[in-house]
């Protein structure tokens, strides 16, 4: 494996792994003003939300890795410490690409990129009237982490209002991840869509400690033919299901079948039902797979 020691290796250099490998990263479209009320709106990758009472979000603005300058935005949240933060969706990345254009102080970013402005309701930098979601935000404290080109500066955020818009949201009133189409920040010039066939579910563990990998019958566990993500999802059970736990599933016609092509090899026979287990986890048939692998 390539090893790389950050204080060996030229910032750019670690920079470009540092974005490649931490990714996808979310976006912050921060909007910001001056003390003079100059509007500024660049987007930012170095970004995340770490609580929700009181609802907290930090991006940064870190210092340029070329030259050491600070950004508008850093400037401005320290002469007025409100922010909007604003998605980005795929409707709207190309826009927001023109807006993170170095443009010198005052030049406004919404009137360049070609975004219409939203008053807010409890701070002074406007929401950006495209993007579906904006949360407006105070500044609670803004923490340097170096002086060097590339030096971190976390603004740290608690959000006072949150919009949302009524097309992004699911008849249950939750935001819809397909209906959202954000995009996030890759390394490079790369950018990803999160939606469509991007999406996929991972059952999250019950309330109770789940089985694990160690706790798989020794056959599943050192199967040649499951992955770890086969594993994961057949081990993300309280206890090791019995036959009482699957009476209801049926799955008695495929191992019917698999007897009568494989019955008289039983490693062919086993490694048979491994495969159709392995089907049936990539349909998130669980509860099918796990009772084709003990019947089997």
């Amino acid at each position: 494996m390539l090893i790389v020691d950050p204080a060996e290796v030229p910032v750019p250099r670690m920079h470009g792994y540092l974005l490649s490998a931490v990714a996808p990263r979310p976006i912050a479209f921060a909007s910001t003003v001056d003390a003079a009320g100059n509007a500024n709106l660049s987007p930012f990758s170095f970004f995340n939300a770490f609580g929700s009472r009181p609802v907290t979000l930090v991006f940064s603005p870190a210092r340029r890795v070329r030259d050491n300058t600070v950004k508008n935005t850093l400037d401005n949240v320290r002469e007025v410490p409100e922010v909007v933060i604003n998605v980005v969706t795929y409707d709207m990345v190309q826009q927001a690409n023109v807006a993170s254009s170095e443009y010198p102080k005052g030049i406004d970013e919404f009137v360049k990129a070609g975004f219409s402005k939203l008053p807010s309701l409890r701070v002074r930098p406007w929401r950006v009237a495209e993007s579906p979601v904006h949360m407006e935000c105070k500044v609670v404290e803004i923490k340097s982490m170096g002086e060097q080109g590339g030096g971190a500066n976390l603004v740290i955020c608690e959000v006072l209002l949150m919009h949302i818009a009524d097309r992004v949201l699911d008849a249950q009133g939750r935001i819809d991840p397909h209906k959202l189409d954000l995009v996030a920040r890759m390394g490079q010039d790369f950018y990803c869509r999160a939606s469509g066939a991007a999406l996929f579910r991972v059952p999250k563990p019950t309330d109770q400690p789940a089985l694990g990998l160690d706790g798989l019958p020794e056959a599943i566990r050192n199967s040649v033919v499951l992955s770890g993500n086969d594993l994961g999802l057949l081990a993300n059970v309280e206890r090791l299901p019995t036959a009482e736990d699957l009476q209801d599933v049926t799955v008695e016609p495929l191992l019917d079948e698999l007897r009568r092509r494989f019955g008289n090899d039983a490693e062919s026979f086993q490694y048979q039902c491994h495969l159709a287990a392995k089907r049936l986890l990539a349909e998130s048939r669980v509860r099918e797979a796990w009772k084709l692998l003990l019947s089997g």
